[in-house]
């Protein structure tokens, strides 16, 4: 199946360095006064786009496709129950915890937590967060007319044929 240029161009935002210095700004305001061990942004296939916190006792990678394949089952799940979608997905454990919350259209933000705080506290600064995250991105989107991060007309052609040169 080939996806067209255009397609492609508005299926991915670009991110500067600005962007994600913001996102991370966000991300740690949210860490201070959550409590949470860490968060984490992917887009909803599974990417890491950005994180914050203590990560080091897991494969991002790993667990980051891990979450957007369990988001995008659970909308499944919100369909077979007659729901457009479900804006949030929690798994708690006996040790630790993860809350996985729909940013706009294209970003999950993934908190993990622990003893040190709450379901409560997590939750509460996690909606605050979203919201201030979902601006961030709105003004990402609406930069993309920008002609200078467009991808050229022939992209894909050119992408193609590089990799048939390389293979």
């Amino acid at each position: 199946m080939r996806i067209s240029d255009e397609n492609l161009r508005q299926g991915r935002l670009v991110y500067y360095e600005q962007d994600v210095c913001r996102l991370d700004g966000e991300l740690d305001g949210f860490l201070e006064f959550s409590g949470a061990r860490c968060a984490v942004l992917i887009d909803r296939e599974g990417h890491l786009v950005t994180r914050r916190g203590d990560t080091a006792s897991a494969s991002l990678d790993s667990l980051s496709a891990l979450m957007a394949g369990s988001f995008a089952a659970t909308k499944e799940i919100a369909h077979q129950l007659g729901e457009e979608s479900f804006s949030t997905l929690l798994h708690q454990g006996d040790q630790q915890s993860i809350q996985v919350s729909i940013v706009g259209e294209r970003t999950l933000f993934c908190v993990v937590w622990d003893e040190r705080s709450n379901f409560g506290l997590v939750r509460f600064y996690a909606q605050e967060t979203t919201k201030r995250l979902e601006q961030i991105f709105k003004e990402m989107s609406d930069r993309t007319d920008n002609p200078s991060v467009t991808l050229s007309d022939g992209y894909s052609d050119e992408a193609a044929a590089a990799l048939d040169d390389l293979f």
